[in-house]
């Protein structure tokens, strides 16, 4: 009978430490950045292009951080990374885009009004601290900060991949793939909570609530299991 017991304890001791784990958590080590300059709370695997974005957003200062990697569609192609504040294509949208430039890398930004004008210029927001390296699995990767508008939630982003630039630094056009086409999304700075509220991504207070929630959620799941603990005794 002891040793069922003890077997019952053990088993209810597991359970009620799996109940109280965190039930939110982020992970990135599965989506590293090539060449690994600096750590991001938040990460996500774009759904096309073998592409993927790690970013910080910092709502104190309505500031996004970001390090955006793709494989070019050539080996002296470019990768494009955007912000759309009008729409939800590539028309509209304010591009980060990079490629090799003899043997270093560039970062140019370029204000996409449309599909037939891609020029080169400053953005509608501001950016800082631009630059793109190559790795060494023939991916390239952007770095980059950018102010977004004050208490956003949410940004259209556009990415895409092309097959090289010409003479003069012009990009030449991508491919018209369904990928290729299908390359935008929504980007979310902001996850909601039970009660209604908002808070960033990387936030500590999100953090604390998790952390209030699962001591709250750890109490009543040891309470039962004491109960079932004792009626098994």
């Amino acid at each position: 009978m002891g040793s069922l017991c003890c077997s019952s304890l053990i088993l209810l001791f597991s359970l009620w430490v799996t109940l109280i784990a965190p039930t939110h958590s982020i992970d990135c080590s599965s989506l590293k950045v090539p060449g690994g300059k600096k750590q991001y709370s938040n990460c996500t695997e774009l759904p096309t292009l073998n592409s993927t974005l790690h970013f910080i957003y910092n709502a104190t200062n309505s500031s996004l951080s970001i390090a955006f990697s793709a494989a070019p569609s050539n080996t002296n192609g470019w990768i494009a990374w955007a912000i759309n504040p009008v729409a939800t294509g590539m028309a509209g949208s304010q591009a980060l885009l990079a490629f090799k430039n003899k043997s270093s890398m560039v970062v140019k930004t370029y204000n996409i009004s449309s599909y037939s004008s891609i020029v080169e210029g400053n953005l509608s927001f501001d950016v800082w601290d631009l630059e793109a390296e190559a790795g060494d699995d023939g991916k390239m990767v952007i770095y980059g900060s950018l102010k977004v508008p004050a208490s956003a939630e949410k940004l259209n982003q556009v990415w895409q991949v092309g097959p090289g630039v010409t003479t003069d630094g012009h990009p030449m056009k991508h491919e018209f793939a369904k990928d290729n086409l299908a390359s935008m999304g929504e980007l979310k700075l902001v996850e909601k909570i039970n009660s209604g509220a908002s808070s960033p991504a990387p936030s500590s207070q999100g953090a604390n609530n998790n952390s209030s929630d699962g001591s709250v959620r750890g109490i009543n799941a040891g309470l039962l299991i004491l109960g079932l603990v004792s009626l098994l005794v």
